[in-house]
């Protein structure tokens, strides 16, 4: 109840500050035909914004307490930097956010070409219902939050803070999907998303896009996607959310330039709780974006007989850095790189258990993988790359019962793997053939790599057949704190002789004319020990 009155007070500061009009509703006490300008003549229904003239520094404010049936729609509104549209809850019934239920309609709120608006503090929940055809056609998805363009312009400021959006679905309950659905690319059929940006106009932009401490559950495809042309999305941030038991990945963006991603958790991708759900998808992937840092995340527990991974790094993208991590029991694996990716990182995570899943067991159409350097880039094309891909200072566990997967296609160049900590405690194998019949086993060398003084377990932690090798291996127990838990604190290691400042600085690729844009050397690790002098094995720092 604080918080919520807190963020209301601070709400109304800022309404009382810019001098904006305040436009109330109340599905439970409105009416319709009062003014809707304070809370006790406040308006009825959503529909009726469509009636209001808005202009910048005006508030849409929702009653506590209260569910609202229908969709709030804004479409060309703008505020400015001064003054922005705020939409959100007021105090009503409760400390409970008003809640919109968009059963039968396409969006539980939409916006659309829109500037300078925050949306705050509501619950968005869309679960089945027939939708009315729009011009003729049928809405191909229903989203609990979609934000697109449709005529050119810049769309930027805008964010969406304290949402909980729940049960989105397309279809009705009961609905099952045919099983060769799960083996598209990204699904062919009708889904419900939860927060979608989508940006497919030309000569249209979105710029400052802010996401932060948003829950989504329970929907049957992707939880947050931005979707846009080239570099058509610029500067995001994603921050703190919780994103669980979605049908399809947590997070996914294409598109984008500049971007931080950083303290969401997200748990059981790819989930298949639903008959409705894709029940496929990794906890974050990138595609055709550039410049984005993934760090402080958790990614858990993503399922699917393809993909699935923590966090992939999918192909046509540049400078994806995945830092500070937490990945474990991810199905697809934990560094997936894809081809045409260039100088992209994993660097102080901490994985545990990622990739047991075996190719041919319960539907499964790829192996699972704890490492994999791919060059795909679509079917029926010539694999490229990946380029300069950088793996260093991670701490890789897999318990006894698990294969530890490895897969690296003949068309990367341009690689770097050092100061890993690879502790495999069951058998490691080299796969190959998962998309092309390129990425078969050969002793070809890659060009430009540095694989080198690396931590394993056994001799055996590192597959044997696999195109590259560490020339300068190091071997023992790390001896963690906790081995198998799922803490990052669990993985500390006790033998302090083996770890302690055994790690190498690290240098950019030779050929390598950039690095990494953020820079090589890292000040901190990933539990924010500062590093100093030579760095230690592996994600965590061993304080003096």
């Amino acid at each position: 109840m604080k918080k919520l009155l807190l963020g209301l007070l601070i709400s109304f500061g800022s309404i009382l500050c810019v001098q904006g009009k305040s436009y109330y509703f109340n599905a439970q006490d409105g009416q319709d035909n009062h003014d809707g300008t304070s809370p006790k003549s406040a308006f009825k229904s959503l529909f009726k914004i469509a009636d209001i003239n808005i202009y910048p520094g005006d508030s849409i404010l929702l009653a506590s307490g209260v569910t609202f049936k229908g969709t709030l729609i804004l479409k060309n509104i703008s505020g400015t930097y001064a003054k922005p549209i705020v939409v959100s809850t007021y105090a009503f019934n409760g400390d409970e956010k008003a809640k919109i239920d968009a059963k039968g309609f396409a969006n539980g709120i939409l916006l659309q070409n829109c500037n300078f608006i925050q949306v705050s503090n509501l619950f968005i929940t869309a679960n089945g219902g027939k939708l009315e055809a729009i011009n003729g056609k049928l809405p191909d998805m229903r989203c609990g939050v979609l934000v697109n363009t449709s005529i050119a312009g810049k769309y930027s400021d805008i964010s969406l803070k304290n949402l909980i959006v729940k049960d989105v679905y397309y279809e009705e309950p009961g609905f099952i999907r045919g099983k060769d659905e799960v083996r598209t690319a990204n699904g062919t059929q009708k889904y419900g998303w939860g927060i979608r940006f989508i940006n497919d106009t030309e000569g249209a932009f979105f710029e400052n896009i802010l996401v932060e401490n948003c829950d989504v559950s329970y929907v049957s495809h992707t939880g947050l996607k931005l979707t846009g042309r080239k570099e058509s999305i610029k500067n995001i941030k994603l921050l703190n959310n919780k994103i669980t038991h979605v049908g399809g990945p947590g997070v996914q963006m294409s598109g984008v330039k500049k971007g931080l991603v950083s303290g969401n958790c997200v748990n059981g991708s790819g989930s298949r709780s639903d008959s409705r759900n894709w029940s496929r998808g990794s906890g974050l992937w990138t595609w055709g974006t550039s410049d984005v840092v993934i760090e402080k995340n958790a990614f858990l527990n993503a399922n699917g007989p393809g993909d699935s991974a923590g966090c992939h790094i999918d192909y046509n993208c540049n400078n994806i850095i995945v830092q500070y991590n937490l990945s474990a029991n991810n199905a697809g694996g934990f560094c997936e790189i894809l081809g045409n990716n260039y100088n992209c990182a994993y660097r102080y995570n901490i994985s545990v258990n990622d990739g047991y899943r075996i190719k041919g067991k319960d539907g499964a159409f790829q192996e699972g993988k704890i490492f994999w350097l791919s060059g795909y880039v679509g079917d029926k094309v010539k694999p490229k790359g990946p380029f300069n891909s950088y793996i260093y200072n991670n701490t890789i566990y897999t318990k006894n019962e698990m294969i530890a997967q490895v897969a690296v296609a003949t068309s990367a160049a341009g690689v770097l793997v050092a100061n890993n900590i690879f502790h495999i405690e069951g058998e490691s194998k080299f796969v190959a053939g998962d998309q092309l019949k390129a990425e078969s086993i050969a002793q070809v060398n890659i060009e430009n790599c540095f694989f080198q003084n690396n931590l394993f377990l056994t001799q055996n932690s590192w597959p044997k057949e696999t195109i590259i090798q560490d020339t300068k291996p190091l071997y023992g127990d790390a001896k963690f704190t906790n081995k198998g838990g799922f803490k990052l604190e669990d993985y500390i290691p006790t033998n302090t002789t083996l770890i302690k400042d055994k790690g190498i600085m690290i240098k950019k690729i030779n050929g390598d004319a950039i690095g990494l844009e953020v820079g090589l050397a890292v000040e901190y690790d990933i539990l924010g020990n500062k590093i100093t002098g030579k760095p230690d094995l592996g994600a965590i720092e061993i304080k003096k």
